[in-house]
């Protein structure tokens, strides 16, 4: 068969629904501008995870999933001359086209044709980095220093979600800002918060061990969410509320904290998206001047990430829970979609 006489990769396949496969695939073939990317270690997302059963409706089988990868290049376009063999990078998990009017105007993660990587709908197939090899174009590629390990290069993609929604806001030194869930981009956003010197820090979750962990990244208050939470935040911050707020969840409830958590004339950045619809406190916005700010993914962050990591300045270690040979990957993803508790991230080592 065609398949025996092309070289092939171990890769672990979204088969059907709840089913993933480790086994063999065709390498990728390159277009002129495309870079092969021998991939050394690739996180499992929360969207990899809800993908599994279909539930996104952005996972369609049978698809490589997978968009959080560092690893070496092993193998360049003919168009491309500026990137050896072996050379460290890491990758944007968003594929932009480079010619539509956003690209062109410096949005490319607003990008009219933009494809993830590990994402699959009615619109494209675009197989990921759960494997031994990935195909991704020159323009979204990064080398990466030799002081950055493969595992925290994998971590600069959820890096650089923080990183743009916080870049998002109007941040003056010493402004109080609330961040509403304390996990992966939560604490990416607590940290990244605490770069542009905003005091207080103040996280808010309903978990406490995620709070104890953002405290140690740099909250300097934490709450579990309850009722009572806006006016224990309205209480530290001389009656008024924060004057910004990052709601890293996306459902109704917690957008509601958020907004009564702020004062009048505040910014509040709006980075999760676990539902697809919400009721919003839409009066409460409208008379006391709220701005709303949508962030998707990144847009430019990545060498600033890349830095912030290299330089310990973002610290990844502790959100990283295990690190496992792809293989065991269907295993992790089983007890992952089962909520083991400590799973924060793991991350997958082909």
């Amino acid at each position: 068969s065609l398949l025996n006489r092309l070289p092939t990769m171990k890769a672990m396949l979204l088969t059907e629904y709840n089913k993933l496969e480790l086994t063999d695939l065709p390498e990728p073939t390159l277009e002129p501008d495309d870079v092969l990317i021998r991939v050394a270690a690739c996180g499992i997302c929360g969207s990899d995870i809800h993908g599994l059963d279909g539930s996104t409706g952005r996972r369609i089988p049978p698809l490589v999933m997978g968009h959080e990868a560092a690893g070496t290049v092993e193998k360049t376009g003919d168009n491309i001359t500026d990137l050896p063999q072996g050379a460290r990078v890491t990758f944007d998990s968003m594929v932009s086209c480079g010619k539509c009017a956003f690209c062109i105007a410096g949005k490319a993660n607003l990008c009219e044709n933009r494809r993830v990587l590990g994402v699959s709908c009615d619109e494209y197939r675009q197989h990921g980095a759960f494997a031994e090899f990935v195909k991704v174009p020159r323009r979204v590629v990064y080398p990466i220093p030799d002081s950055l390990s493969f595992e925290h290069a994998a971590m600069i993609e959820p890096v650089s979600v923080a990183f743009h929604a916080v870049n998002l806001l109007p941040i003056d030194i010493g402004d109080s800002v609330v961040v509403i869930g304390a996990g992966m981009i939560g604490l990416l956003v607590v940290q990244s918060l605490k770069l542009a010197s905003c005091n207080p820090i103040i996280a808010v979750d309903l978990d406490q061990q995620k709070l104890d962990l953002a405290k140690s990244l740099g909250a300097t208050h934490t709450f579990l969410a309850s009722d009572d939470t806006p006016a224990q935040i309205r209480e530290i911050t001389n009656g008024q509320g924060a004057k910004l707020a990052v709601e890293c969840v996306g459902a109704t409830n917690p957008i509601q904290t958020a907004v009564d958590s702020i004062a009048k004339g505040a910014h509040l950045c709006l980075v999760g998206n676990l539902s697809p619809n919400i009721d919003l406190p839409l009066q409460s916005i409208v008379t006391r001047e709220i701005t709303l700010h949508g962030s998707c993914g990144s847009n430019g962050e990545y060498p600033a990430c890349i830095d912030a990591l290299a330089s310990k300045a973002i610290n990844v270690e502790p959100l990283i829970s295990a690190k496992a040979p792809l293989e065991e990957g269907p295993e992790l993803f089983n007890r992952l979609y089962n909520n083991e508790p400590g799973l924060m991230k793991v991350i997958l080592q082909p």
